[in-house]
């Protein structure tokens, strides 16, 4: 049997007085043989394959236990890609020691459908986006002109109806502390606002 588990990268962030200690572990939930590299990379040659693999990283400490990104499960991304040892994000969350309903956060990278899809398999984690990236993939995004590629409408969905629970953490800006010790900082703009 795979170990979905990457490596319990057992880091430990040491906390300060004010911030908590923190560990981080990689959680490895599929693959994906042979992908071509200028899907993935502005400007590559069109030739170059690679093996993608789809990760997401759990972070534990103070009473918190935090997931980067949040993975995909929707099945019209197994059509347009070849997903291989796939484990859905909750289950491998699991395997890794975590109930899905003892994820008390969510950090969105990017609204991307592999790194955001899974926010709906998490049902008591507050989900932290950047507002920019909030707004335009629930408005500007859709409309002519716009761009939506890479997102899901499923998605950007659950977004909205995260943010009628009172479940959505808008991030405003670069170089913002969400939580104690951890911070959210843009960057290449992947998508609209990549955090």
């Amino acid at each position: 049997m795979r170990r979905f588990l990457l490596a319990a990268i057992a880091v430990t962030l040491l906390g300060s007085a004010s911030t908590p200690e923190y560990s981080i572990e990689a959680i490895r939930y599929a693959d994906s043989p042979g992908d071509p590299v200028a899907d993935l990379v502005i400007g590559a040659p069109k030739d170059e394959k690679i093996d993608t693999v789809y990760a997401l990283w759990l972070i534990r400490g103070g009473g918190r236990n935090i997931l980067f990104d949040s993975g995909f499960h929707r099945p019209r991304w197994f059509k347009e890609w070849t997903i291989k040892d796939y484990l859905r994000p909750d289950e491998a969350v699991r395997l890794a020691g975590v109930n899905p309903e003892e994820v008390t956060d969510v950090v969105i990278s990017h609204a991307h459908w592999d790194h955001m899809g899974g926010i709906d398999l998490f049902p008591k984690a507050n989900v932290w986006i950047q507002k920019d990236e909030f707004r335009y993939y629930t408005g500007e995004a859709w409309q002519p002109g716009g761009d939506h590629g890479g997102i899901d409408p499923d998605d950007v969905q659950e977004l909205v109806r995260l943010n009628t629970e009172g479940r959505l953490r808008l991030v405003d800006g670069d170089n913002v502390e969400i939580l104690p010790g951890i911070r959210a900082y843009t960057g290449a703009r992947h998508t609209f606002a990549s955090q």
